[in-house]
């Protein structure tokens, strides 16, 4: 029963504390509650067995365990008893919908333009996805004590404040989508960059991610929505060829294309159209919809001598317009390297590498290496890769460049 009791967990915890807060207006006593739940769980499913609904048995047992605490205490102490216990007789408890979409609630709600950007991000992390604390400051490269403290600052200003735990009205809803998509992508990008937890974990967080996005774009079929779900889809779909099945890295480039699922293809293809004709008229698409093209030019070119580099390196000249970054200007780089040659694209990587935004960027000496590789400058390649290496900590992007490096060795 154990190993029963760990796979609901993993399965489950996030949705039910999503639903626990939202019956107890408490982020501390939602937690509390998740705790007491799964010890009821260890104690009684043994014995009783697996009940047919886990998630809602563990949300009444938590939800009621802490009500019972709350009334003890109240005895000694003064307590808001009312507004947690107002939702004890929940009727939504029973209705699967209303259940799904409690992690989209709690989405908006850690997402509340009263808490800074970055505090919304981690907060979303930490709350809906259950990273931990400091798997989210190692991303945010913060000491994991300052993190903590600011989380903990946000839950307690939601809960002073009476954040309400709610989608906001049409009036409000499209001006706070900008930070709910960072969010939803972000957890994508934890799933897929793999840098954090076991394969299980990162391959829940990807697929949470998709969900998330499937459910905004039914509640909000904006054209960044759209894009962002496409988006997440149509890498997604790759995921199968991405690495060997003893775990090393295999480049887009080189990725057996059979194994890429067809239908999320179609589907994101479907989607990136979708998006694009509902952009308005007259304005550049959003960076989801344009990041969502450009992954639709790859994944529907039969081979990777077949990719339309033209196309791609015309959709990152109108990204580079929209989202001026470093990064994208990278990654158009990368096209115009495929497209021009090796050349064009070791100019236009070192004129951004002088400007130091990119110095610590491992992306940007690994294709600064490659590059040199293709130009047969195999010592300035040594080089470049070695800086890649110091900068990366996955363990299959670690091995992918000893190999490089091996090769250039062996001449």
């Amino acid at each position: 029963m154990q190993p029963a009791i760990s796979a609901v967990y993993t399965q489950e915890s996030r949705a039910v504390l999503a639903t626990l807060i939202r019956l107890l207006g408490d982020f501390d006593l939602a937690e509390e509650a998740l705790q007491e739940a799964f010890r009821a769980a260890l104690e009684q499913w043994p014995k009783q067995g697996l009940p047919d609904n886990p998630r809602a048995w563990l949300v009444s047992a938590g939800r009621f365990t802490v009500i019972d605490a709350l009334r003890r205490r109240a005895r000694f102490e003064p307590l808001d008893l009312d507004r947690h216990d107002a939702g004890s007789e929940d009727p939504t408890l029973e209705d699967p919908e209303s259940v799904e979409d409690d992690r989209l609630r709690l989405i908006f709600t850690c997402c509340h333009p009263a808490l800074s950007a970055e505090v919304q991000v981690a907060l979303t992390l930490r709350e809906v996805c259950g990273l931990t604390t400091e798997a989210i400051a190692s991303a945010f490269l913060t000491p994991a004590p300052t993190l903590a403290q600011r989380i903990v600052r946000a839950k307690a200003k939601i809960r002073d404040a009476r954040i309400p735990y709610e989608v906001p009205g049409p009036d409000t809803l499209i001006e706070r989508l900008d930070a709910v998509l960072r969010v939803i992508y972000l957890v994508y990008n934890e799933g897929y960059s793999a840098s954090s937890g076991d394969d299980l974990m990162r391959a829940d967080l990807a697929a949470e991610a998709i969900r998330l996005g499937r459910l905004l774009v039914q509640l909000l079929p904006q054209p960044e929505a759209l894009g962002l779900l496409a988006l997440m889809l149509l890498h997604d779909a790759r995921s199968a060829a991405r690495s060997s099945p003893e775990g090393a890295l295999i480049l887009l480039s080189e990725q057996d294309r059979t194994l890429w699922n067809t239908a999320q293809i179609a589907e994101g293809a479907a989607l990136v159209e979708r998006a694009l004709r509902a952009s308005s008229r007259g304005a550049l698409p959003g960076s989801y919809c344009l990041q969502a093209a450009i992954a639709a030019v790859h994944a529907q070119s039969p081979s990777s001598d077949a990719t339309d580099w033209q196309e791609i390196t015309g959709l990152y000249a109108v990204l580079l317009q929209v989202e001026p970054t470093p990064v994208v200007a990278l990654n158009h780089a990368v096209a115009l390297a495929m497209r021009d040659g090796p050349a064009a694209g070791l100019s236009a990587v070192d004129a951004l590498l002088s400007g130091g935004a990119l110095d610590s960027y491992r992306l940007a000496h690994a294709v600064r290496a490659d590059l040199l590789r293709q130009l047969g400058r195999n010592d300035e390649a040594r080089v470049a890769y070695e800086r890649t290496l110091a900068l990366t900590q996955q363990a299959a992007e670690q091995n992918f460049i000893q190999q490089r490096l091996a090769a250039l060795a062996a001449g």
